[in-house]
């Protein structure tokens, strides 16, 4: 690949990282909560949700899938059930239960952290292994930057899929680093966890919503 055109591959992609949507709300809210590590844990999860839609899209099962309507629709709706169900456990969460957004202030030091990092990172991969239109995404964007005359396209799709997914990790390390500061500089903003839940678990089932009204791609 020409070098102009893989900087502009790598533009196009922090851009395109960093736009808010599900991934960078579940990086803030992890971060806010309970500091920039579990905010990296969070993003180290989507980033190895991701890895399971390149890997698919490199050998085909992402096309498959985006040729089958019933395919698209099982994966659809397992993905905006898992958004639905984080969206309500913040509205409404259960006595005693940890929120699905990570661990309470302060708690890092505790025995149970590591099994809290353990579900962050495992919330952050099925947020993102779950989404079809993550597939979708790598699909219609990657194969836009791999010459024709390319002799190995999915060793080019597989190492252009990396390469975004590692620079959107530290995108989502900058989230995370960020929302932090501003928790540790406000005391307001740990004073409004609770409100910060309530405004998360809005966006969750918004987020969950739309993915279930998305209509499956045309063949």
């Amino acid at each position: 690949m020409p070098t102009d055109q893989l900087l502009l591959f790598i533009a196009a992609g922090l851009l395109l990282n960093l736009t808010p949507g599900p991934d960078v709300l579940y990086v803030v809210s992890n971060a806010l909560r309970g500091g920039a590590r579990a905010g990296m844990v969070a993003a180290l999860g989507i980033t190895a949700g991701c890895f399971v839609h390149i890997f698919a899209a490199a050998v085909g099962v992402s096309a498959l899938m985006a040729a089958s309507a019933t395919a698209f629709s099982l994966l659809k709706w397992a993905g905006a059930a898992y958004l639905l169900y984080v969206g309500l456990r913040l509205l409404w969460p259960v006595p005693g239960a940890p929120l699905p957004l990570g661990e309470e202030p302060g708690t890092a030091a505790q025995p149970q952290y590591a099994n809290t990092t353990r579900a962050t990172f495992l919330r952050g991969f099925w947020t993102n292994a779950l989404n079809p239109k993550v597939a979708l995404f790598f699909l219609a964007f990657v194969p836009q930057f791999i010459a024709p005359e390319m002799d190995n396209k999915p060793l080019a799709f597989l190492l252009l899929g990396l390469l975004f997914t590692f620079n959107g990790l530290w995108v989502n390390f900058g989230w995370a680093a960020a929302a932090a500061l501003l928790a540790r500089r406000s005391g307001r903003v740990q004073r409004s966890l609770r409100l910060l839940d309530r405004l998360a678990g809005v966006l969750f089932v918004g987020f969950g919503i739309k993915l279930a009204l998305t209509a499956a791609p045309q063949s």
